[in-house]
């Protein structure tokens, strides 16, 4: 599962492919049912982190939510994305740029959502300094995102796996710790679940899903 993908360079087959591909993997139901775990509780003011094609749009509450602003790098994605924002009816907007030196000012966001893009920021403890950096005081990170699992042999794999997954994938990481990578970043976690999506992979499918804050 990925990403946080783009817009320009695909001059290769799988730089054509890849921005498709990502949307139609991270775009099924069981995906779908997991962001509906976090996307629903983002209020006010939104920066979603890893827009990608614009996949939370119909799981965001438009009586809570101002406006959502989405941050992807230019990936092959952001085409997509402006398909979808002009679909629906929510306030929305896409800046194309990197989540690890986002050009929005200091607190100005009520809700900070990232969903599948953890694994495959390349700075992953830059883009979280920047979603902390972003966020009003006491404003809220929501989070679906695929790790680290907590079974040793299983993560031992998954060290030996990312090397090769990485490669494959685009940048995706099967090992991140992500609850550690966010407590790192400054916040506090006020809910947090690990578990295996259940589809008979947990080196894929161990799901890090939660609610942070800010202090």
């Amino acid at each position: 599962m990925t990403h946080s993908c783009q817009d320009s360079k695909p001059d290769t087959l799988l730089g054509r492919i890849m921005p498709s591909g990502v949307h139609l993997v991270c775009g099924l139901p069981m995906v779908a049912r997991q962001r509906q775990k976090v996307v629903p509780f983002a209020s006010g003011d939104v920066v979603e982190i890893g827009f990608g094609s614009g996949l939370n749009l119909p799981h965001y509450d438009r009586s809570l939510v101002r406006k959502v602003i989405g941050i992807n790098p230019d990936d092959g994605l952001p085409r997509l994305a402006r398909r979808a924002i002009a679909q629906q009816d929510i306030p929305a907007e896409l800046l194309v740029e990197s989540a690890e030196a986002m050009s929005l000012s200091s607190h100005c966001a009520d809700s900070v959502v990232v969903t599948y893009s953890l694994c495959s920021i390349p700075n992953v403890a830059a883009a979280l300094s920047e979603a902390h950096r972003v966020l009003k005081p006491f404003g809220r990170l929501y989070f679906c995102e695929h790790g680290r699992s907590e079974t040793h042999h299983v993560s031992r794999l998954q060290d030996v796996l990312t090397p090769p997954w990485r490669w494959m994938a685009s940048g995706c990481h099967l090992n991140r710790d992500v609850g550690g990578l966010i407590q790192a970043a400054g916040f506090e976690l006020e809910r947090y679940d690990i578990y295996d999506l259940g589809f008979g992979s947990r080196i894929i499918g161990t799901h890090h899903v939660g609610v942070a804050r800010r202090g």
